[in-house]
């Protein structure tokens, strides 16, 4: 900038009247005052802050309610299913029996394995209700936390630790044993 604007400028800046400089000093009087807090204000940014605290509270103790209410249903099916397992569990020897029974029945005695036909598909049904469900054994793996191998015997047409026979079936109640099976294993000749 050339020298005699700026010696321009700083006269017009130094002969300012008096209602400029009372503009000036009441803009920056405003400006001071917006950066300090009103006293009115505060009250309310407070209740602000208090009602964001309590919605915050709120939500967390909806949350916590309901993992309180998933947790307590999840316990109190557990607890009906290890209720009905002692029960259960004496049911499964008649279930075995009948088994038995419709094995040994010849084509001689066609209406008693009806009968007991009937009677085994009633307690399958009734047992599937409350949620027992056989253990799959025939050709899969020996599990020992499924199985029970009553017998070992040495065998070139199964795989090593192979069931070959069921000798007794197993149940599961929901995720949980009931009663393992009793199986024979394959073990290498």
């Amino acid at each position: 900038m050339p020298k005699h604007i700026d010696e321009e400028q700083d006269s017009v800046n130094t002969t300012k009247t008096g209602d400029e400089t009372a503009a000036d000093q009441a803009e920056a009087e405003g400006a001071a005052a917006a950066a300090q807090p009103d006293p009115v204000d505060a009250p309310l940014r407070e209740l602000q802050r208090e009602r964001d605290s309590l919605q915050e509270r709120l939500l967390r103790t909806a949350a916590e309610f309901d993992n309180y209410r998933k947790r307590m249903e999840r316990e109190r099916r557990e607890a009906s299913e290890y209720a009905a397992s002692d029960v259960l569990l004496e049911l499964l020897p008649i279930v075995d029996n009948l088994e038995r029974a419709l094995q040994a029945a010849g084509s001689q005695a066609d209406a008693l394995r009806k009968g007991v036909e009937m009677i085994h598909k009633q307690m399958l049904d009734l047992l599937r209700k409350r949620n027992v469900m056989p253990i799959e054994t025939l050709g899969v793996d020996f599990d020992p936390r499924l199985h029970q191998a009553v017998v070992h015997e040495p065998s070139e047409e199964h795989r090593e630790g192979e069931v070959m026979q069921e000798l007794q079936r197993g149940y599961m109640i929901g995720e949980r044993l009931l009663r393992p099976a009793m199986v024979k294993v394959a073990k290498r000749p």
